[in-house]
């Protein structure tokens, strides 16, 4: 009997242990959900606000930081539109809300204009009281809720004044809590979405529910699991909605990918035990093949060094990896135990629509003439892609501002009040001097410098702010600045800090070091890291690529050209990406204002999760057409009709995706909006415009010249498929 391979192999297994695999799994994610999450036995790490940062700016934050110098700082705004700062009402109400913030829970350290802290604007309509909370970062959000209650009651009871909070803290749960309602939102919309989709792909109601629900154990089963990885590689506080986009889309199309195949073994006439075993050997087997392509792909992340990134890269690999065992292991024990039940809920004319499909319907009509035409098929995709892509050439990278917030939040809604009277707060850079002892000799003349030249200059306003450590080790200068902390402003004012400021200050010292933080110099920071390990990301994920899809296929010519196919698909995605953003052609249809730029974060992210995905249909087209290939076919005839089998399962794939993606697009966040876009657009050109027209066209012609293989490569390591001996076996009963 000739051997199975490692995807049968785990279908058998599944087959005949049914209740063990089903229920095994299920009582696998309820005690990691209840342990992790609900229990809350081991607190889920998420990354510092140091570690948020990179480059110079890290290295001054982690000064300030160790110093003392970042505590969570939070003022309450206080205005009036008739009294101003000295009226007695005014100085009152000041005195008033000091003395309630001194009475209440995890405040300290609280601060009013006449003890030398607050602020008074220009105006004298708007004072501040500075103070700030107690306890460690990650109590934050949890311990500002008493000062919020408090902001709160004075608001209330003080007619003619309006009394509000804002800070780090505050501003950090507020946007949290929205966070919290557009992933909600978003999983509201696009779960009923994906059920109508799998409804019309697979025609019955419990087959469309077994590739969701597997999809959503997987979801939930890693965000319980990555906890355990958090306490070495803390997390990003967003990971949740990746974790939910990627698993729910690869899930889904991994068990689609499968279940299709199953359907049409059944179709042919074996019995549901070797339609069970072909399918696995298949398209399971190009199921496992896609997954590690998409998890190596995705591991490209942890090159940036970034810990956002290395987040990312965690959570999206654990995903993919726990999705491809549910499909691999859970997924057809799930199909032996429904049986003939799998097809319950049947839609009207689900046969015909199914026969459409299997017959290849339209795209067989694409395919056959792509593949008669294919010089002009493929240099006319080509080029609309490559136009596609001319807009990514003039793709400016930002971070996400204030300006980039929903407006309608009430925490921005306050941020701009305050801001508008106190416009020297809006964009604030800090010039950290570390020292022996900043109050004397270098230490102190480096800072007498910043803060004298800060002065002359007209690139600054207000008067620059200078704090020290307890331990006279760091100083910390406050120069702001005119613009958001991200504009063209910003970043001029952060250019004269680091080059000239900065370098007479230090000139003729010793024993000194400075380093600029702020809102622009993350910006820039982390721009130039990424700038500098992007072209490492690119190795690694094309080399790791090439290499797999090379010992997969046995040919040097297809990952080649699966390379370029995917470079393609990426090119016009990132075209797309900055025609809808960038240039805002897209703003009154998603609703948003354009920052002149693409959130600085999504090329990389979306370089290694769109080439991974992409990789998905690819191997699993290519997979069929080999099967075929090696059955006797010429390869003319195993691209026509490997391409045609399974256009409908890729395009029912591809639509889940785009669903799932494009709800992203609807949410309030722009870094979200711009997300969805991306990736929508990219999976939508992939599985038309590159999987019907250029794939087939460049393999009819490659002709045979698709399969070539150096002879020094004859000798690498087999990975070829192997027969599936069926029926061997006697089937188990039901259960």
């Amino acid at each position: 009997m000739q051997r199975m391979n490692i995807a049968a192999r785990a279908a058998q297994w599944s087959s005949n242990h049914r209740k063990l695999a089903i229920w095994g799994w299920l009582a696998a994610v309820v005690v990691l959900f209840g342990v992790f999450v609900g229990g809350e036995l081991v607190e889920r790490k998420e990354v510092s606000a140091v570690d948020a940062f990179s480059g110079e700016s890290r290295q001054a934050e982690r000064a300030l930081t160790d110093a003392g110098l970042r505590p969570t700082e939070e003022v309450l705004l206080i205005q009036s539109d008739s009294a101003t700062a000295g009226d007695p009402a005014f100085e009152s109400i000041v005195e008033r809300s000091a003395a309630e913030l001194r009475q209440t829970a995890h405040v300290e350290n609280v601060a009013t204009p006449s003890e030398g802290g607050g602020a008074i604007s220009e105006d004298r309509h708007s004072v501040l009281v500075d103070f700030e909370i107690a306890g460690p970062e990650k109590d934050s959000a949890e311990n500002v809720e008493a000062s919020e209650a408090t902001a709160a009651a004075l608001n209330k009871g003080n007619p003619g004044f309006g009394v509000e909070q804002f800070g780090a803290a505050s501003t950090d749960k507020s946007l949290q809590g929205a966070f919290t309602s557009d992933l909600g939102k978003a999983g509201m919309i696009s779960l009923p979405l994906t059920l109508l989709i799998l409804l019309v792909a697979l025609g019955a109601l419990v087959a469309a529910s077994v590739p969701l629900v597997l999809a959503l154990t997987g979801v939930l089963a890693t965000m319980a699991a990555v906890v355990v990885p958090s306490q070495l590689l803390p997390l990003d506080g967003n990971v949740d909605a990746l974790i939910l986009l990627i698993g729910l889309a690869v899930g889904v199309d991994y068990s689609l990918f499968y279940m299709r195949r199953e359907r049409e073994e059944r179709a042919s006439g074996k019995s549901p035990r070797e339609s069970l075993l072909a399918a696995a050997a298949t398209s399971g087997r190009a199921v496992m093949i896609s997954g590690i392509t998409v998890m190596i792909a995705m591991s490209g992340m942890f090159i940036t060094g970034e810990a956002t990134f290395e987040s990312f890269a965690l959570v999206t690999v654990a995903v993919v990896a726990i999705e491809l065992f549910v499909s691999l292991l859970v997924l057809p024990a799930v199909l032996a135990w429904l049986g003939d039940r799998v097809e319950k809920g049947r839609l009207p004319l689900a046969g015909r629509r199914r026969s459409r499909r299997e017959s290849g319907g339209a795209w067989r009509r694409v395919v056959t003439a792509v593949t008669r035409r294919p010089l002009i098929s493929a240099v006319a995709a080509a080029g609309l892609l490559l136009v596609m892509a001319i807009p990514a050439l003039s793709m400016q990278t930002t971070q996400t501002g204030s300006d980039d917030l929903p407006a309608d939040l009430p925490v921005m809604q306050t941020y701009d009040r305050y801001t508008e009277a106190f416009p020297d707060k809006a964009n604030v850079n800090e010039v950290v001097v570390e020292a022996d002892d900043v109050r004397s000799g270098d230490g102190a003349l480096a800072v007498e410098r910043i803060v004298a030249a800060a002065e002359r200059s007209p690139t600054f306003i207000g008067t620059p702010e200078v704090t020290y450590s307890d331990d006279g080790g760091v100083a910390s200068v406050a120069v702001p600045s005119e613009g958001n902390g991200t504009d063209d402003a910003s970043v001029a004012a952060l250019d004269e800090l680091r080059d000239e400021v900065v370098p007479e200050a230090l000139a003729g010292t010793s024993g000194v070091e400075v380093n600029v933080t702020g809102g622009a110099a993350s910006t820039e920071d982390f721009g130039q890291v990424l700038s500098e390990r992007l072209p490492l990301v690119f190795a690694f994920v094309l080399g790791f690529a090439f290499l797999l899809m090379l010992f997969t296929f046995r040919s040097i010519v297809i990952p080649i050209k699966a390379i370029v196919l995917n470079l393609l698909s990426v090119g016009a995605a990132y075209g797309v990406l900055v025609a809808a953003f960038q240039w805002g052609w897209a703003e009154s249809l998603l609703g948003f204002e354009s920052n002149g730029g693409v959130t600085n974060w999504l090329p990389v992210f979306l370089f290694v999760i769109l080439f991974g995905l992409s990789m998905d249909y690819h191997v699993f087209i290519l997979t069929r057409v080999r099967e075929l290939y090696d059955r006797g076919m010429s390869t003319d005839d195993a691209v026509r009709e490997g391409i045609s089998q399974t256009a409908g399962t890729v395009t029912s794939a591809a639509a889940v995706m785009i669903g799932v993606f494009s709800v992203f697009a609807t949410l309030s966040f722009v870094d979200f909006k711009e997300m969805g876009v991306g990736l929508a657009s990219a999976v939508l050109i992939d599985a038309t415009i590159i999987r019907g027209i250029l794939l087939p066209a460049t393999m009819k012609l490659l002709g045979d010249r698709n399969w070539y293989l150096p002879g020094f490569l004859e000798r690498m390591p087999q990975l070829r498929r192997r027969p599936v001996e069926v029926g061997g076996e006697p089937e188990p009963a039901r259960t």
